[in-house]
Protein backbone atom coordinates (compact mmCIF):
# COMPACT_ATOMS: atom_id res chain seq x y z
CA UNK A 1 0.00 0.00 0.00
CA UNK A 2 0.95 3.68 -0.65
CA UNK A 3 0.02 5.90 2.55
CA UNK A 4 -0.64 9.61 2.02
CA UNK A 5 -1.93 12.14 4.23
CA UNK A 6 -3.68 15.36 2.40
CA UNK A 7 -5.58 18.58 3.09
CA UNK A 8 -4.06 21.74 5.00
CA UNK A 9 -1.28 22.05 7.12
CA UNK A 10 -2.53 20.74 10.70
CA UNK A 11 -5.59 19.26 9.52
CA UNK A 12 -4.50 16.11 7.13
CA UNK A 13 -6.54 13.15 7.05
CA UNK A 14 -5.37 10.16 6.15
CA UNK A 15 -5.77 8.15 2.45
CA UNK A 16 -4.35 6.31 0.10
CA UNK A 17 -2.72 5.92 -3.15
CA UNK A 18 -4.60 2.91 -5.41
CA UNK A 19 -3.94 2.21 -8.89
CA UNK A 20 -3.12 4.67 -11.43
CA UNK A 21 -2.17 7.71 -9.00
CA UNK A 22 -5.85 7.91 -7.83
CA UNK A 23 -5.84 9.06 -4.35
CA UNK A 24 -9.20 8.06 -1.87
CA UNK A 25 -9.73 9.04 1.84
CA UNK A 26 -9.63 6.52 4.73
CA UNK A 27 -10.94 8.99 7.18
CA UNK A 28 -13.39 6.24 8.51
CA UNK A 29 -10.73 3.80 9.09
CA UNK A 30 -10.61 6.02 12.27
CA UNK A 31 -6.90 6.48 12.72
CA UNK A 32 -4.08 8.93 11.83
CA UNK A 33 -0.68 7.11 10.58
CA UNK A 34 1.13 7.64 14.16
CA UNK A 35 2.71 5.63 16.59
CA UNK A 36 -0.07 4.01 17.89
CA UNK A 37 -0.62 3.07 14.34
CA UNK A 38 2.32 1.29 13.35
CA UNK A 39 2.35 -0.09 16.86
CA UNK A 40 -0.56 -1.73 16.60
CA UNK A 41 -0.22 -3.77 13.51
CA UNK A 42 -2.01 -0.74 11.71
CA UNK A 43 -1.14 -1.07 8.18
CA UNK A 44 -2.69 -4.94 8.15
CA UNK A 45 -5.79 -3.99 9.60
CA UNK A 46 -5.82 -1.03 6.91
CA UNK A 47 -5.58 -3.40 4.61
CA UNK A 48 -8.61 -5.50 5.93
CA UNK A 49 -10.73 -3.27 6.47
CA UNK A 50 -9.99 -1.73 3.02
CA UNK A 51 -11.32 -4.62 1.36
CA UNK A 52 -14.78 -4.31 3.12
CA UNK A 53 -15.20 -0.75 2.82
CA UNK A 54 -12.75 0.08 -0.03
CA UNK A 55 -15.59 0.92 -2.62
CA UNK A 56 -17.19 3.46 -0.17
CA UNK A 57 -13.97 5.62 0.05
CA UNK A 58 -14.28 8.98 -1.28
CA UNK A 59 -11.51 10.19 -3.99
CA UNK A 60 -9.68 12.79 -3.18
CA UNK A 61 -8.73 15.72 -5.49
CA UNK A 62 -5.18 15.29 -7.33
CA UNK A 63 -5.51 19.09 -6.44
CA UNK A 64 -5.65 18.79 -2.69
CA UNK A 65 -2.17 19.22 -1.43
CA UNK A 66 -0.29 16.78 -0.08
CA UNK A 67 0.90 16.67 3.79
CA UNK A 68 3.96 14.23 5.36
CA UNK A 69 2.66 11.07 5.07
CA UNK A 70 2.59 10.11 8.98
CA UNK A 71 2.15 12.13 11.84
CA UNK A 72 4.63 13.36 13.85
CA UNK A 73 7.37 10.86 14.77
CA UNK A 74 9.31 10.60 18.28
CA UNK A 75 12.49 11.10 16.19
CA UNK A 76 13.88 11.57 13.41
CA UNK A 77 17.47 9.92 13.08
CA UNK A 78 20.00 10.42 10.12
CA UNK A 79 22.36 8.67 8.81
CA UNK A 80 25.96 10.94 7.40
CA UNK A 81 28.41 10.38 5.01
CA UNK A 82 26.44 6.54 4.31
CA UNK A 83 27.72 6.73 0.28
CA UNK A 84 31.18 5.99 -0.51
CA UNK A 85 31.05 8.57 -3.46
CA UNK A 86 29.66 11.61 -1.62
CA UNK A 87 32.35 10.71 1.48
CA UNK A 88 34.47 11.45 -1.03
CA UNK A 89 33.55 14.89 -2.75
CA UNK A 90 33.06 15.91 0.72
CA UNK A 91 36.71 14.66 1.38
CA UNK A 92 35.85 13.15 4.38
CA UNK A 93 37.13 9.24 5.40
CA UNK A 94 34.66 6.84 4.81
CA UNK A 95 33.52 5.91 8.36
CA UNK A 96 34.29 2.42 10.47
CA UNK A 97 30.67 2.48 11.72
CA UNK A 98 27.08 5.18 10.79
CA UNK A 99 27.56 8.64 12.17
CA UNK A 100 23.97 9.50 13.45
CA UNK A 101 22.55 12.84 13.56
CA UNK A 102 18.86 13.64 14.47
CA UNK A 103 16.84 16.29 12.84
CA UNK A 104 14.08 18.13 13.93
CA UNK A 105 10.62 17.12 13.97
CA UNK A 106 9.60 21.28 13.43
CA UNK A 107 11.41 20.59 9.99
CA UNK A 108 8.89 18.43 8.67
CA UNK A 109 6.79 19.61 6.03
CA UNK A 110 4.93 18.55 3.23
CA UNK A 111 6.44 16.72 -0.39
CA UNK A 112 5.61 19.92 -2.46
CA UNK A 113 5.10 22.58 0.04
CA UNK A 114 7.73 25.64 -0.15
CA UNK A 115 11.51 25.45 1.62
CA UNK A 116 12.63 28.22 3.01
CA UNK A 117 16.47 29.24 3.51
CA UNK A 118 16.90 30.50 7.17
CA UNK A 119 17.45 33.94 7.88
CA UNK A 120 21.32 34.73 7.91
CA UNK A 121 21.46 31.83 5.58
CA UNK A 122 24.55 31.39 2.49
CA UNK A 123 24.92 27.80 1.93
CA UNK A 124 21.42 25.94 2.21
CA UNK A 125 22.03 22.87 0.13
CA UNK A 126 20.22 19.82 -1.26
CA UNK A 127 20.18 16.11 -0.10
CA UNK A 128 18.15 13.09 -1.60
CA UNK A 129 17.66 10.59 0.65
CA UNK A 130 15.69 7.04 1.30
CA UNK A 131 14.31 7.00 4.69
CA UNK A 132 13.01 4.30 6.86
CA UNK A 133 9.43 4.11 8.51
CA UNK A 134 9.86 1.78 11.63
CA UNK A 135 7.34 -0.46 12.46
CA UNK A 136 7.61 -1.56 16.10
CA UNK A 137 9.65 -0.89 18.80
CA UNK A 138 12.96 -2.45 18.49
CA UNK A 139 15.96 -2.51 20.63
CA UNK A 140 19.40 -4.53 19.83
CA UNK A 141 17.82 -5.64 16.86
CA UNK A 142 20.16 -8.13 14.92
CA UNK A 143 21.12 -7.16 11.27
CA UNK A 144 19.46 -10.65 10.38
CA UNK A 145 16.18 -9.34 11.65
CA UNK A 146 16.28 -5.58 10.60
CA UNK A 147 13.38 -5.85 7.86
CA UNK A 148 10.96 -7.34 10.54
CA UNK A 149 10.76 -4.08 12.47
CA UNK A 150 10.37 -1.89 8.65
CA UNK A 151 6.67 -0.46 8.55
CA UNK A 152 7.91 0.80 4.70
CA UNK A 153 9.63 3.74 3.24
CA UNK A 154 9.87 7.28 2.30
CA UNK A 155 11.21 9.48 -0.05
CA UNK A 156 13.46 12.41 1.92
CA UNK A 157 15.22 15.86 1.00
CA UNK A 158 17.72 16.73 3.58
CA UNK A 159 17.93 19.79 2.85
CA UNK A 160 20.54 21.42 5.02
CA UNK A 161 22.81 24.66 6.08
CA UNK A 162 26.28 23.89 5.42
CA UNK A 163 27.89 27.32 7.72
CA UNK A 164 25.49 26.37 10.31
CA UNK A 165 26.51 22.89 10.14
CA UNK A 166 29.90 22.37 9.77
CA UNK A 167 31.39 25.83 10.34
CA UNK A 168 29.27 27.04 13.60
CA UNK A 169 31.01 24.43 16.29
CA UNK A 170 30.48 20.92 13.97
CA UNK A 171 27.45 20.63 15.34
CA UNK A 172 25.24 19.37 12.63
CA UNK A 173 21.83 19.41 14.26
CA UNK A 174 22.55 23.29 14.20
CA UNK A 175 22.36 22.59 10.15
CA UNK A 176 19.77 20.33 9.50
CA UNK A 177 16.90 20.75 12.01
CA UNK A 178 15.53 24.55 10.45
CA UNK A 179 11.80 25.04 10.06
CA UNK A 180 10.92 23.20 5.92
CA UNK A 181 14.41 21.38 6.04
CA UNK A 182 12.90 17.93 6.05
CA UNK A 183 10.49 17.27 3.04
CA UNK A 184 8.77 13.80 2.96
CA UNK A 185 6.52 11.93 0.67
CA UNK A 186 4.25 11.93 -1.24
CA UNK A 187 3.73 8.86 0.12
CA UNK A 188 4.86 5.51 2.56
CA UNK A 189 5.58 2.68 0.27
CA UNK A 190 4.62 -0.24 2.76
CA UNK A 191 7.46 -2.95 2.54
CA UNK A 192 5.95 -5.34 0.30
CA UNK A 193 6.07 -2.86 -2.53
CA UNK A 194 9.92 -2.21 -1.90
CA UNK A 195 11.51 -5.56 -3.32
CA UNK A 196 15.19 -4.24 -2.17
CA UNK A 197 15.77 -1.46 -0.57
CA UNK A 198 19.41 -1.49 -1.30
CA UNK A 199 19.19 -0.78 -4.82
CA UNK A 200 16.93 1.76 -5.62
CA UNK A 201 17.71 4.65 -8.25
CA UNK A 202 17.40 7.77 -6.23
CA UNK A 203 17.96 11.66 -8.06
CA UNK A 204 17.35 14.94 -7.89
CA UNK A 205 17.41 18.01 -9.79
CA UNK A 206 17.84 21.58 -9.37
CA UNK A 207 16.13 24.19 -11.89
CA UNK A 208 15.67 21.08 -14.02
CA UNK A 209 19.66 20.23 -13.76
CA UNK A 210 20.81 17.32 -12.91
CA UNK A 211 22.67 17.08 -9.61
CA UNK A 212 22.10 13.51 -7.93
CA UNK A 213 21.85 10.39 -9.92
CA UNK A 214 22.90 7.12 -8.04
CA UNK A 215 21.43 4.31 -6.38
CA UNK A 216 20.96 3.05 -3.30
CA UNK A 217 23.31 0.17 -4.02
CA UNK A 218 26.44 3.07 -3.15
CA UNK A 219 25.54 2.79 0.36
CA UNK A 220 28.38 2.21 3.24
CA UNK A 221 26.15 0.53 5.31
CA UNK A 222 22.86 -1.04 4.07
CA UNK A 223 19.39 -1.06 5.50
CA UNK A 224 19.82 -3.28 7.59
CA UNK A 225 22.96 -2.14 9.04
CA UNK A 226 21.32 1.21 9.67
CA UNK A 227 18.37 -0.29 11.52
CA UNK A 228 20.37 -2.98 13.54
CA UNK A 229 23.15 -0.21 14.58
CA UNK A 230 20.68 2.24 15.41
CA UNK A 231 18.85 0.07 18.03
CA UNK A 232 22.19 -0.54 19.77
CA UNK A 233 22.02 3.24 21.15
CA UNK A 234 18.35 3.92 21.78
CA UNK A 235 14.69 2.26 21.48
CA UNK A 236 13.04 2.82 17.94
CA UNK A 237 9.91 3.33 18.21
CA UNK A 238 6.74 3.06 15.95
CA UNK A 239 6.91 5.53 13.26
CA UNK A 240 10.34 6.88 13.99
CA UNK A 241 11.83 7.97 10.69
CA UNK A 242 15.28 6.82 9.88
CA UNK A 243 17.02 8.89 6.89
CA UNK A 244 20.14 6.62 5.21
CA UNK A 245 22.35 9.71 3.66
CA UNK A 246 22.67 11.31 0.53
CA UNK A 247 24.99 10.20 -2.56
CA UNK A 248 27.38 12.37 -4.60
CA UNK A 249 26.14 15.25 -6.52
CA UNK A 250 25.58 17.75 -3.52
CA UNK A 251 25.79 21.63 -3.72
CA UNK A 252 28.87 21.13 -0.91
CA UNK A 253 30.49 18.76 -2.94
CA UNK A 254 31.04 21.38 -6.14
CA UNK A 255 33.68 22.73 -7.20
CA UNK A 256 32.91 25.81 -6.81
CA UNK A 257 30.04 24.79 -4.16
CA UNK A 258 26.62 25.84 -5.88
CA UNK A 259 23.85 26.74 -3.37
CA UNK A 260 20.31 27.41 -3.14
CA UNK A 261 18.76 30.44 -3.71
CA UNK A 262 14.90 32.51 -4.02
CA UNK A 263 13.45 31.16 -6.59
CA UNK A 264 15.17 27.91 -6.84
CA UNK A 265 13.18 24.84 -7.81
CA UNK A 266 13.73 21.10 -6.72
CA UNK A 267 12.78 17.76 -8.19
CA UNK A 268 13.65 14.48 -6.74
CA UNK A 269 12.51 10.68 -7.04
CA UNK A 270 13.27 7.35 -5.57
CA UNK A 271 12.31 4.32 -7.58
CA UNK A 272 8.97 3.08 -5.88
CA UNK A 273 8.68 5.96 -4.03
CA UNK A 274 7.55 8.91 -6.22
CA UNK A 275 9.12 11.97 -6.59
CA UNK A 276 8.31 15.73 -4.92
CA UNK A 277 8.81 19.34 -6.09
CA UNK A 278 10.21 22.03 -3.50
CA UNK A 279 10.04 25.31 -4.15
CA UNK A 280 12.58 27.95 -2.73
CA UNK A 281 11.69 31.18 -0.79
CA UNK A 282 13.96 33.73 1.25
CA UNK A 283 12.97 33.97 4.61
CA UNK A 284 11.06 36.79 5.05
CA UNK A 285 9.97 37.15 1.48
CA UNK A 286 6.32 37.24 0.54
CA UNK A 287 6.18 35.96 -2.94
Amino acid sequence: MKLIRFGEVGKEKPGLEIANGVRIDVSDFGEDYNESFFGSDGISRLRSWLGKHGETCKVVDQNVRLGVPFARPSKIICVGLNYAQHAEEAGMEVPKEPVLFFKSTTALIGPNDDVIIPKGSEKTDWEVELAIVIGKKASYVEKKDAFDYIAGYVLHNDISERAFQIERSGQWCKGKGCDTFAPMGPFIATKDEIKDPNNLNLWLKVNGVMMQNSSTSDFIFNVQQVVSHISQFMTLLPGDIISTGTPFGVGLGLNPPVYLNQGDVMELGIEGLGTSRQHVKAYGSKS
